[in-house]
C-alpha cells in the first residue's frame, strides 16, 4: 500500500520516490523501455505516510513515519540520515512517547524550514540549520496550534501545507482546517510558556514571558468531515488562492483562502476522498480515496455548476465502518495477565484461567456491541455497512 509517490524535480519525470505502509522509502527509475526498477533507500518502524521534496532540488527529500522519525535523503549517495525524533512532550526534561507522524512539508520560500504533524495538537516547525545530523536535537524552533486546541489530547494532525507566502495550513482529525500567517507560531514550548487569556474577535490575547502579545487568530475552513482516514490538505490556484481537502463523505471541498468562504463540494469517491494534488502549472486537480481509480478535475464545464449547500449534504453509504472505543487499562491488563498464566501453566492447568479470560473477553465484546448499536441508532438509515470492532487501550484518534 503506497501512501505517496512524488516526481523529483528536473529529472524529466523519470525519477520517483515513494513511501508506504510497510515503512519503506524507495527510489524508482523509469527506464527507456518502460521498466521501473526500485531501490530501497531507508525505512521506518511502522507506516511511512508522507515525503517532502526540497524545492528545486533533484536530490534532496525528507520522510516521516509513525515511529516519529524524520529522515533526510540524498539521491547522490542513496543514503538516509536520521535527523530527529518527534515526541509528545515539548519539554527537554523527562522521557516522552513518540508522535505518530502523518504529514511533512517544506516552506517553499525558506527550504530550511520543515513542518511536521501527527498524533498531537501541535504542528512543529524545525530549522534544519540549527540541528545536528546525528539525531541528537529533537526539539522544534516553533509550534502552531489554534488557541482552543492547545493541550487537547483528542485531536491530531492529518495534513500540512505551506503556501507561497509561507502561511501554514493545518488539517485536524475530528476538527477543522486552520491557516496560520507567517511567523504566527506560539514558540518552541507553548504549553509551558504561553497562556491563552482571551479570544476577542479576530485576535487572540496571549501572555508570554510576562508580555501581552496580540496574534491574528487563524482562519478556519469548515464543512468537511475528517474522522475516518488520514487526509491531506492543499492549496490550489496559481497564487494559492484556494484551499482544498477531501472528506469522509466522498467529496472534494474547496474554500476561498482569504476569508474561509466555502465555494464548492464535488462528488469524488464512493467512500472517502483522502488525497488531493494540484498540477504545478495549470488549474488541474487529481483526487483519490478508497476507490481504485484517480479522478482528474479541470475547469472545462460549459455551464456553471450549482453551489452546494453544506447543510444539505448527507453522509454517503459506506462499505465498512471502523468503530473505536476505549477500555479501562486495568481490564486489559487483567485479560493479558490471565493469558500469560494460561500459557505458563500449560494446557492441563489452564482451564480456569481460560474460562476467566473468555468470560472477560465476552463481556468486553458485549459492551462494544452495545456501543456500536447505540451509535448505529444515531446514524442515517442510508449509512449502512459492515462493522469492524477495534479493541484497544485509550487512543485519542484512529486512522484506517
Amino acid at each position: 500500500n503506497v501512501f505517496q509517490a512524488r516526481f523529483m524535480p528536473y529529472t524529466n519525470d523519470q525519477t520517483i520516490v515513494t513511501c508506504a505502509a510497510d515503512g519503506e522509502v524507495r527510489l524508482a527509475k523509469i527506464g527507456d523501455g518502460g521498466d521501473v526498477p526500485t531501490t530501497l533507500l531507508g525505512d521506518h518502524d511502522g507506516r511511512a505516510h508522507k515525503l517532502a521534496i526540497e524545492p528545486g532540488s533533484p536530490y534532496i527529500f525528507y520522510s516521516c513515519g509513525e515511529d516519529g522519525l524524520v529522515q533526510h535523503f540524498d539521491l547522490r549517495t542513496n543514503t538516509a540520515t536520521k535527523l530527529f525524533q518527534c515526541r509528545n512532550s515539548l519539554s527537554k526534561s523527562g522521557h516522552s512517547s513518540n508522535i505518530h507522524l502523518n504529514a511533512i512539508t517544506i516552506d517553499p520560500r525558506n527550504p530550511n524550514l520543515l513542518a511536521v504533524g501527527g498524533s498531537n495538537c501541535y504542528a512543529r516547525v524545525y530549522d534544519i540549520r540549527k540541528y545536528k545530523w546525528d539525531g541528537s536535537s529533537d526539539y522544534p524552533s516553533d509550534c502552531y496550534c489554534p488557541p482552543h486546541l492547545i493541550g487537547n489530547r483528542f485531536v491530531g494532525i492529518t495534513g500540512l501545507a505551506f503556501s507561497h507566502q509561507s502561511e501554514l495550513l493545518i488539517s485536524y482529525n475530528n476538527e477543522n482546517i486552520y491557516l496560520f500567517p507567517k511567523n504566527g507560531g506560539l514558540g518552541p514550548d507553548p504549553k509551558s510558556s504561553v497562556k491563552i487569556e482571551a479570544n476577542k474577535g479576530s485576535k487572540s490575547t496571549i501572555v508570554s514571558s510576562g508580555e501581552d502579545v496580540d496574534r491574528p487568530a487563524p482562519l478556519m475552513y469548515a464543512g468537511h468531515r475528517n474522522c475516518e482516514t488520514v487526509k491531506g490538505v492543499t492549496f490550489i490556484g496559481p497564487n494559492h488562492e484556494y484551499v482544498a481537502s477531501g472528506s469522509d463523505c466522498g467529496r472534494l471541498f474547496i474554500w476561498r483562502k482569504k476569508d474561509g468562504k466555502f465555494l464548492r463540494a464535488m462528488e469524488g469517491d464512493e467512500c472517502v476522498v483522502n488525497c488531493i494534488e494540484p498540477h504545478p502549472h495549470t488549474m488541474t486537480i487529481a483526487s483519490s480515496g478508497i476507490d481504485n481509480d484517480v479522478k482528474i478535475w479541470t475547469p472545462s464545464a460549459t455551464e456553471r455548476a450549482p453551489v452546494v449547500n453544506i447543510e444539505e449534504l448527507k453522509p454517503r453509504k459506506r462499505r465498512t465502518k471502523l468503530w473505536h472505543f476505549s477500555l479501562p487499562e486495568e481490564l486489559i491488563f487483567h485479560v493479558l495477565a490471565s493469558r500469560r498464566r494460561q500459557q505458563a501453566a500449560g494446557d492441563d492447568d489452564s482451564s480456569e484461567d481460560l474460562e476467566d479470560s473468555t468470560g472477560l473477553l465476552n463481556l468486553v465484546l458485549r459492551a462494544a456491541e452495545r456501543d456500536v448499536l447505540s451509535d448505529e441508532d444515531e446514524e442515517s438509515s442510508e449509512d449502512s455497512g459492515d462493522c469492524s470492532l477495534n479493541l484497544s487501550m485509550a487512543q485519542p484518534w484512529k486512522h484506517c
